[in-house]
């Protein structure tokens, strides 16, 4: 093989696959539910890029990275059963391009007696090679004994 052939072959090689990419993307979301069950608000925030994500929930705009920070230790920290259980199921990545994706899936909230429900549309780009979160917009709701969401898989 001629130099110029095997430099090509070398990047081809190195080049992420979409199944690579969507695997990525997935780990993302899966060290982020497990640092939000340990209180670890921090490293859930780890998945969104710093610092000019853009948050949406509840119809208004967060205040960039460090304002959803402070509204999740505000809101959730300080116990187990204020923070309560996350869980992020029924996902599905479209790759948009090779540096760009979006993740839409559902997630459970279970906070003592209080359960939520809802769904996440979230926007990843890739910055210097990782998978990160530049937008996310959440839609949830509070499920009753009459609305009995099915279970999470």
């Amino acid at each position: 093989m001629k130099p110029a052939g095997a430099l090509l072959f070398l990047a081809a090689a190195v080049q992420a696959s979409p199944n690579s990419d969507r695997v990525a993307i997935f780990k993302t979301i899966h060290r982020m539910e497990a640092a939000w069950n340990r209180g670890d608000f921090s490293g859930y925030m780890a998945g969104f890029k710093k610092p000019d994500v853009v948050f949406v929930s509840g119809g208004k705009f967060q205040s960039g990275w460090q304002g959803t920070l402070d509204h999740y230790l505000r809101d959730y920290g300080g116990s187990t059963e204020r923070r309560g259980m996350l869980h992020f199921y029924n996902m599905k990545v479209d790759l948009l391009a090779p540096d760009a994706a979006m993740l839409v899936g559902k997630y459970r909230l279970r906070r003592g007696d209080r359960l939520t429900e809802g769904v996440n549309t979230r926007l990843f780009r890739k910055v210097h090679g990782q998978w990160l979160i530049t937008m996310n917009h959440v839609s949830a709701y509070d499920v009753t004994a009459s609305s009995s969401a099915p279970e999470a898989r």
